[in-house]
């Protein structure tokens, strides 16, 4: 293994453990598909490799769609929820700090219930990482309108499901 695919991926990692746990919605499994594409980037021809970034987020992205179609097969549902550090700023006051913490919780559980696993991944991508839609058709290999269909599907339930709210 060359120095430069390890130092690819380590830059990479902590974006690749975001996509995964946004998408998936468990550290552990994040964590798992993470290394599942380390070992998938060892295996890999690198030199065929235009952009290592990219690859390695369609690899995950790819492979954490898979996870929550299968366990949706499989009529799975994780207990509790979990909140990835990387997301929430820490306050100086404690009480802004817990708000915060309590609405990512309730965010990342409405896109659980609410959203498909491909509207889910689409809209994750391009609200939470800012892809353009034809990297996002790229990554998850379906056509560019398909994936612009699948975030605005998505923006609309959640909107629908904010005007339930009020």
């Amino acid at each position: 293994m060359s120095t430069a695919g390890l130092d690819e991926f380590l830059q990479a990692r902590p974006r690749l453990f975001r996509i995964a746990g946004r998408i998936v919605g468990n550290p552990h499994e994040a964590e798992e598909l993470v290394q599942d594409v380390w070992v998938r980037w060892q295996a890999t021809d690198r030199s065929v490799v235009a952009d290592p970034q990219a690859f390695l987020a369609t690899t995950v992205s790819r492979l954490a769609i898979n996870v929550v179609q299968s366990a949706r097969r499989r009529h799975e549902t994780a207990i509790g929820s979990w909140l990835p550090d990387e997301r929430v700023v820490s306050a100086d006051d404690p009480h802004q700090y817990a708000e915060n913490q309590e609405a990512f919780a309730v965010a990342v559980r409405l896109l659980k219930e609410r959203l498909s696993p491909a509207e889910r991944a689409t809209y994750v991508l391009r609200e939470g990482f800012d892809y353009p839609y034809r990297q996002i058709a790229e990554t998850l290999r379906i056509p560019a309108p398909n994936a612009r269909k699948l975030v605005e599907r998505a923006r609309y339930r959640l909107a629908d499901l904010a005007q339930e709210a009020v």
